[in-house]
Protein backbone atom coordinates (compact mmCIF):
# COMPACT_ATOMS: atom_id res chain seq x y z
CA UNK A 1 0.00 0.00 0.00
CA UNK A 2 1.17 2.92 -1.03
CA UNK A 3 1.89 5.83 1.93
CA UNK A 4 2.81 9.39 1.19
CA UNK A 5 3.98 9.88 4.65
CA UNK A 6 6.98 7.28 4.68
CA UNK A 7 7.23 7.90 1.12
CA UNK A 8 8.00 11.41 1.89
CA UNK A 9 10.05 10.95 5.09
CA UNK A 10 12.42 8.73 3.30
CA UNK A 11 12.76 11.06 0.28
CA UNK A 12 13.85 13.30 2.82
CA UNK A 13 16.25 11.13 4.82
CA UNK A 14 17.98 9.93 1.35
CA UNK A 15 18.38 13.11 -0.34
CA UNK A 16 19.87 14.68 2.74
CA UNK A 17 17.79 17.78 3.05
CA UNK A 18 16.53 18.91 6.15
CA UNK A 19 12.34 18.25 6.47
CA UNK A 20 9.97 21.39 7.68
CA UNK A 21 6.83 21.29 7.85
CA UNK A 22 6.39 23.72 4.83
CA UNK A 23 8.65 21.76 3.20
CA UNK A 24 6.89 18.44 3.52
CA UNK A 25 3.36 20.19 2.55
CA UNK A 26 5.17 21.57 -0.70
CA UNK A 27 6.25 18.28 -1.17
CA UNK A 28 3.27 16.05 -0.28
CA UNK A 29 0.87 18.73 -2.67
CA UNK A 30 3.07 17.74 -5.70
CA UNK A 31 3.08 14.25 -4.90
CA UNK A 32 -0.83 14.23 -4.56
CA UNK A 33 -1.23 17.34 -7.60
CA UNK A 34 1.33 16.95 -10.07
CA UNK A 35 2.49 19.96 -11.73
CA UNK A 36 1.36 22.88 -9.46
CA UNK A 37 2.49 25.99 -10.16
CA UNK A 38 3.96 28.31 -7.18
CA UNK A 39 0.81 30.45 -6.60
CA UNK A 40 -1.45 27.27 -6.56
CA UNK A 41 0.91 25.52 -4.50
CA UNK A 42 0.91 28.67 -1.93
CA UNK A 43 -2.75 28.89 -1.87
CA UNK A 44 -3.03 25.20 -1.44
CA UNK A 45 -0.80 25.20 1.68
CA UNK A 46 -1.93 28.14 3.20
CA UNK A 47 -5.69 27.14 3.29
CA UNK A 48 -4.10 24.67 5.80
CA UNK A 49 -1.18 26.46 7.21
CA UNK A 50 -1.57 30.38 6.61
CA UNK A 51 2.00 30.88 8.33
CA UNK A 52 3.48 29.39 4.95
CA UNK A 53 4.43 32.66 3.24
CA UNK A 54 4.52 32.48 -0.82
CA UNK A 55 8.30 33.43 -0.66
CA UNK A 56 8.67 30.21 1.70
CA UNK A 57 6.49 28.25 -0.81
CA UNK A 58 9.44 29.54 -3.74
CA UNK A 59 12.38 29.02 -1.84
CA UNK A 60 11.12 25.22 -0.56
CA UNK A 61 10.47 24.13 -3.96
CA UNK A 62 14.02 26.00 -5.27
CA UNK A 63 15.24 23.64 -2.50
CA UNK A 64 13.70 20.62 -3.08
CA UNK A 65 14.40 20.98 -6.75
CA UNK A 66 18.46 21.40 -6.16
CA UNK A 67 17.82 18.22 -4.00
CA UNK A 68 16.62 16.57 -6.65
CA UNK A 69 12.96 15.76 -5.31
CA UNK A 70 11.10 17.98 -7.58
CA UNK A 71 11.61 19.59 -11.22
CA UNK A 72 10.85 22.57 -12.51
CA UNK A 73 8.61 21.74 -16.45
CA UNK A 74 8.36 24.83 -18.01
CA UNK A 75 5.52 24.93 -20.57
CA UNK A 76 4.90 27.90 -23.48
CA UNK A 77 7.02 30.67 -20.92
CA UNK A 78 3.74 30.62 -18.35
CA UNK A 79 4.34 30.35 -14.80
CA UNK A 80 6.57 27.41 -14.43
CA UNK A 81 5.11 23.68 -12.95
CA UNK A 82 6.92 22.01 -10.86
CA UNK A 83 6.77 18.22 -10.65
CA UNK A 84 7.33 15.50 -7.96
CA UNK A 85 7.49 12.45 -10.83
CA UNK A 86 10.81 12.14 -11.52
CA UNK A 87 10.59 8.97 -14.02
CA UNK A 88 11.29 9.98 -17.67
CA UNK A 89 8.29 11.12 -19.44
CA UNK A 90 6.63 13.34 -21.72
CA UNK A 91 3.12 16.07 -20.69
CA UNK A 92 -0.05 16.57 -22.74
CA UNK A 93 -1.39 20.19 -22.27
CA UNK A 94 -4.68 20.58 -22.89
CA UNK A 95 -5.58 24.26 -25.12
CA UNK A 96 -8.99 24.26 -23.42
CA UNK A 97 -8.92 23.70 -19.65
CA UNK A 98 -4.75 24.26 -19.50
CA UNK A 99 -4.70 20.80 -17.52
CA UNK A 100 -1.47 19.30 -18.11
CA UNK A 101 -0.79 15.24 -17.90
CA UNK A 102 1.79 13.05 -17.73
CA UNK A 103 2.69 10.95 -21.11
CA UNK A 104 4.52 7.70 -20.21
CA UNK A 105 8.33 8.01 -21.85
CA UNK A 106 8.93 7.01 -25.21
CA UNK A 107 11.81 7.57 -27.46
CA UNK A 108 11.82 9.73 -30.54
CA UNK A 109 13.06 7.87 -34.05
CA UNK A 110 16.35 8.17 -35.15
CA UNK A 111 16.77 11.45 -37.15
CA UNK A 112 18.94 10.20 -39.40
CA UNK A 113 22.65 10.46 -40.02
CA UNK A 114 22.85 14.70 -40.58
CA UNK A 115 20.89 15.19 -37.72
CA UNK A 116 19.59 18.94 -38.04
CA UNK A 117 21.14 19.17 -34.20
CA UNK A 118 24.24 19.38 -35.60
CA UNK A 119 27.36 19.18 -33.40
CA UNK A 120 24.74 19.71 -30.26
CA UNK A 121 25.34 17.02 -27.48
CA UNK A 122 21.91 16.57 -26.26
CA UNK A 123 21.42 15.52 -22.69
CA UNK A 124 17.68 14.72 -22.17
CA UNK A 125 14.56 16.05 -24.06
CA UNK A 126 10.86 16.05 -23.70
CA UNK A 127 7.91 15.96 -25.84
CA UNK A 128 4.67 18.14 -24.90
CA UNK A 129 1.80 17.36 -26.69
CA UNK A 130 -0.99 19.97 -27.16
CA UNK A 131 -4.86 19.39 -27.82
CA UNK A 132 -7.74 18.74 -25.78
CA UNK A 133 -7.93 15.79 -23.43
CA UNK A 134 -10.70 13.58 -22.42
CA UNK A 135 -12.56 15.47 -20.22
CA UNK A 136 -12.89 18.53 -22.31
CA UNK A 137 -13.15 16.73 -25.51
CA UNK A 138 -16.10 14.96 -24.43
CA UNK A 139 -19.27 15.18 -26.53
CA UNK A 140 -17.04 16.42 -29.67
CA UNK A 141 -17.10 14.70 -32.89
Amino acid sequence: MFNFGSDIAESFRLSGLRRTPQRYAVLEYLMRSIHGTPDEIYRAINRADPRASRATVYNNLHALARAGLVREVALDGKAVRFDANLERHHHFVCERCGQVEDIAWFDLPPLGRRSPLGSRVVRNYQVVFRGTCQRCSKGEI
